[in-house]
């Protein structure tokens, strides 16, 4: 994993899809002063970082879930990436919906499911795990075995893989935040001094401390 998860890193810094602003940090809608922002959306507009990405979705699938029979997305960031990941790879390709439609067969899950397939959740990044585990469950619900959840990117929060350990689910991503940090401090991104303190907002978002790092 570690080529893909610098060249994923490399990518996503490339077209500001991940974004460290450590001096002036964003501001998330619970509050939480942020030096960094993601927006994994944006690989889908930039055709050579969406190869990159697609490319090793579908090799992680390949090389650590080969008995998967079906991709599903979480809805909606994960709907594209599953979508071309399966069209990659010739597999059936379905998603997951934040909640069951009110109209028509009410559905939850989109695409044929069978009881008993082996599913792999493509999301595109993880926090602190909460709409995947709700995804997954749906699955888990549905009748199908959820072999994990492969992201794009991870925070790398404790919080995620308590949430998830809790859930009796697993997941891996294509990257993350310590990987992200690395290549930013060598490519020039961000400076040395900012690592720790951007670590320190890792291990522990709600505590603004982190900021007296810089």
């Amino acid at each position: 994993m570690e080529n893909i998860k610098y060249s994923v890193a490399r990518s996503l810094l490339s077209i500001g899809a991940v974004f460290l602003r450590p001096d002036e940090p964003f501001t998330w809608a619970s509050g939480i002063k942020s030096p960094v922002y993601c927006d994994n959306r944006l690989t889908l507009t930039s055709p050579d970082v969406r190869d990159i990405i697609e490319n090793a979705f579908a090799q992680v699938i390949k090389d650590q879930y080969p008995e998967c029979d079906v991709i599903m997305g979480t809805s909606t960031a994960g709907i594209a990436h599953a979508a071309i990941a399966g069209h990659i790879l010739k597999m059936p390709m379905g998603y997951v919906r934040g909640s069951a439609k009110d109209h028509g067969r009410v559905n939850r899950i989109e695409g044929r499911l069978n009881k008993g397939d082996k599913v792999v959740v493509i999301e595109d990044l993880i926090s602190t795990g909460g709409s995947s585990i709700e995804a997954a469950q749906a699955l888990t619900d549905a009748g199908a075995e959820v072999l994990s959840v492969v992201s794009i990117f991870t925070y790398g929060m404790k919080s995620a893989d308590d949430n998830f350990n809790a859930a009796g689910y697993t997941y891996t991503s294509l990257t993350d935040f310590d990987t992200l940090i690395e290549v930013a401090v060598n490519e020039g991104y961000i400076p040395a001094s900012s690592a720790n303190a951007l670590k320190a907002f890792r291990d522990n978002p709600k505590d603004d401390g982190w900021r007296n790092l810089l």
